[in-house]
Parts: C-alpha cells; structure tokens; sequence
C-alpha cells in the first residue's frame, strides 16, 4: 500500500501540474519533507493522548470545498457568502432561498465519503492513541469513517431544528417533506459549496415551498452554527475538559481564522500542551506550534506510525 501510495504521488508531482476532480479544492502546494515528518513523528510517539482538531481543509480531499483557501476556496472564486444566523432568523426569503439551494446540494452534499485523512484518525482510534476529535466540518465523514469520539463544535448539516420547541429531525427524512412540497423540482447534480448551497434560477427559489415545525409551527434550521452566531456554552467546556486531560494537541486542516477554533490553541497554551499542525498556507496559531507541516492532511497522516 505505501509504495502504491508513493507512486500515486510521484506521478502527481511528475507529471503535468493538473489536480483530479478528487484534489479540485485543494490549494497548490508542495509534498511534505521527510525531515519535517520526522519531526511530526517524534511528536506522535511523545504523546499518549492525543487531542486533534480538524477544519474544512481535512475535506477538501473528500471533493467538499472550503471558505479561505487561496486559489480554490469561496471566497477566492465567488463572491457568494454563507448567510448570516441573524439574516435567516429575520427574513422568510432568505430562508426559502437557503432551504431551496441546500435542497439541492443536499444530495451530494450528504453523500461524499471520508478520505485517507479521515480513515486514518479512526484508525488511532482503535489503537488508543487519540483521545477525541474536535471538528470545526458540518459534514459528518469522521463519523462515517469510524471515528467515535467526535465533538461537532459548529454542529451537524445531518439534523434540522426548530428555534421555538427545539424538536429535531433527520435531515434525510425533512429532504423527504421537501420532495413532497416541491415536486416540480428535480434533484440534479451540481457544484457544492462549503456548506452544500448550490446556484438556482429566482423562478426557481420563488416557487419553493418552506415547511414550518409540525409541532408548533416554528422555524426549521440546520441544527449547525451559522456566521454570526456563537457556539454554545457547554458544548465549549465540554471541550475543554477533554482538552485538559490531553498531552498533545494536533491540527489537521484548519486555519485557525474563526475563533471558535482557535479558542483552543489557546487554552493548549495556557495548558503547557505541545502542539503541531498540518495545513496548507498559513494558521493563526503558528506562533503555538512546535512543528507546522505544510502539506496535504491525505499525504502526511497515511506516512506516520504510532
């Protein structure tokens, strides 16, 4: 398998400088040196509990993009931005726009499988080495690649809530009421974004159809956390008490921008923790990090050994 592995990127590296449709979002970058990975190693075998925290970019491997990357994320090539929480609670439009885009991207969206990366951690997993993973992604491929032990900081694309009576409901189940409501629809493919959103006509997001609560007729929201609103309280402590009974922290494909994350490098620090990293371009905890690989979370994890 390594040696396949090895290949694989020397012909990548080799040959014309063109990445696959599995590789689209993810920002150009050089392979990870051998004498930084060795230093990622001596990490790895120094810590017996290992706390990891993982952002969009440890999905961008699975086809799913991300906001900031240079080149390929959102930002970067549209000017399209994530609705504001304070935006969807207030405007009806605004919510038949969202819930009609994620409508269709949900299919997509909710059917992208785990990459190496991902694989890999629940693999530590089962050999005891890591402890929990904290992830910043709304799109459950930790879970589906094993992984136990997941804190959801920003929630789950996967559940819909309602804001009044907090009763809850599978996302594949409320597709369903969606379907029936809006028939004349269809389900195609398309070009997702960061959190599954995806263009439509305005005759086509005029027309959509947005259910209310069953139970008391409130208003149904991914039960994630959206720009503008906080993450809650306890979901916080809870975190960083798993984060105080730690030796280790380690970054995988974030960069640190939102504070939520970044919270948390923080709390390491004032924890005396020893930290590393690996993300492609800059984080905003590089000033915390014993060692920063600058590569891709697929190439550097399948390399090391515990």
């Amino acid at each position: 398998m390594y040696k396949k592995h090895l290949e694989c990127l020397t012909a990548l590296w080799n040959g014309p400088r063109r990445w696959s449709s599995q590789y689209a979002f993810v920002p150009k970058h050089q392979p990870c040196e051998d004498a930084v990975l060795s230093q990622l190693q001596e990490f790895l075998y120094d810590t017996k509990r290992l706390f990891v925290l993982t952002g969009a970019g440890i999905s961008t491997e699975s086809g799913i993009p991300d906001y900031r990357s240079e080149g390929v994320g959102l930002y970067a090539t549209s000017d399209r931005r994530p609705i504001q929480y304070k935006t969807f609670m207030e405007s009806s439009k605004a919510r038949q726009r969202y819930w009609a885009r994620n409508y269709v991207g949900w299919p997509r969206f909710s059917s992208v499988n785990p990459n190496a990366a991902h694989k890999h951690l629940a693999a530590w997993e089962k050999q005891g080495k890591m402890a929990c993973v904290v992830t910043q992604n709304v799109d459950r491929l930790h879970h589906k690649a094993g992984t136990s032990v997941v804190h959801e900081l920003h929630g789950s694309a996967f559940t819909v809530i309602c804001m009044s009576c907090r009763r809850q409901v599978v996302r594949h189940s409320f597709q369903t009421r969606l379907t029936r409501l809006n028939p004349y629809l269809s389900v195609k493919p398309a070009e997702i974004r960061p959190d599954g959103d995806v263009d439509l006509t305005d005759e086509e997001v005029n027309s959509f159809q947005v259910p209310s609560c069953e139970s008391c007729g409130g208003i149904l929201k991914p039960h994630l956390v959206f720009f503008g609103e906080s993450v809650p309280r306890e979901r916080v402590e809870r975190v960083k008490r798993q984060l105080a009974e730690c030796d280790g922290l380690l970054v995988l494909g974030s960069s640190l921008y939102v504070y939520s994350g970044y919270r948390f490098i923080l709390a390491g620090a004032e924890l005396g923790l020893r930290m590393c990293a690996v993300n492609i371009g800059p984080t905003r905890g590089d000033p915390h990090f014993l060692i920063k690989v600058n590569a891709r979370c697929g190439d550097v994890l399948p390399r090391l050994q515990l």
